[in-house]
């Protein structure tokens, strides 16, 4: 009996050790509260009123970009509209020179996973403030994406350049030497929103801060580091194993990062 009473208690002191530890790395092995990132209510300017300048300037870029459709153009921002992690991270291959497979990296899926809740929470409580009118909204114009499950008036800032910014902010921190090329293919990521015709382009502006914002503080939470530092070493790890990048492709986000809808009109 005294036998079985020391071995439970071995295992309890054991457990609720494992329990302090755990409790002393912040937010190890568990999901990042929103309340750790910036309000994005208080961080993004508001979008545009009916009337401005820049209201104008959405406007006429909404026109303009709607002649796009069934272009090279188009079908790169019907690409970037599927959101999923691992076509997310894929379509960084060309900017870093080979293909980038999720399934080889766990703990950049791990970081993503322990940061995505309170992304999510932070940029909907940002549209929700603003309740934004979509585009597409009370027009006949097209887009290059299905419309069904987006909410109508949850424009501003966009929620998928913010991913894909994002992710850009991520793998530049990871790989600097490929930040120039990596962050470039995430703002085109974001300028695909507007050709898409899902988003105005100070949606997709705000997007890129949105991003930002919160990337400043998930790359040095400290509860983040042990990912981050696994992450960057699958990552070099897939330069000699992975397969070349597609050549037709990378010309495609080349041409798009030439023409950015993001210059004046």
């Amino acid at each position: 009996m005294k036998m079985k009473k020391s071995a439970g208690l071995l295992c309890f002191v054991v457990s609720f050790t494992a329990a302090l530890s755990a409790c002393s790395s912040g937010h190890a092995g568990s999901v990042i509260p929103a309340a750790s990132l910036p309000d994005a209510r208080e961080v993004l300017p508001p979008p545009p009123v009916p009337g401005s300048a820049a209201q104008a300037d959405d406007d006429q870029v909404f026109k303009a970009t709607r002649d796009l459709r069934g272009s090279s153009r188009w079908m790169l921002a019907q690409h970037d509209a599927l959101l999923d992690k691992a076509t997310l991270l894929e379509d960084f291959s060309c900017a870093v020179g080979y293909k980038l497979d999720l399934k080889q990296a766990p703990h950049l899926k791990s970081f993503f996973d322990k940061v995505a809740p309170a992304i999510k929470e932070r940029t909907s409580q940002v549209k929700h403030l603003w309740h934004r009118r979509r585009p597409f909204v009370g027009t006949d114009q097209p887009t290059c994406t299905t419309v069904a499950d987006l909410g109508l008036y949850s424009s501003f800032p966009s929620g998928h350049t913010t991913a894909g910014y994002g992710m850009a902010l991520v793998l530049a921190s990871l790989l600097p030497e490929k930040a120039g090329p990596v962050l470039q293919r995430g703002r085109v990521f974001g300028e695909s929103r507007i050709v898409c015709g899902v988003h105005w382009k100070s949606d997709v502006e705000a997007g890129y801060l949105n991003a930002a914002s919160q990337m400043s503080v998930l790359l040095r939470e400290p509860s983040l580091q042990e990912d981050l530092k696994a992450a960057q070493d699958e990552l070099r790890a897939m330069a000699h194993t992975q397969p070349p990048v597609d050549a037709a492709q990378c010309q495609a986000e080349r041409d798009a990062a030439d023409h950015s809808l993001l210059s004046a009109p």
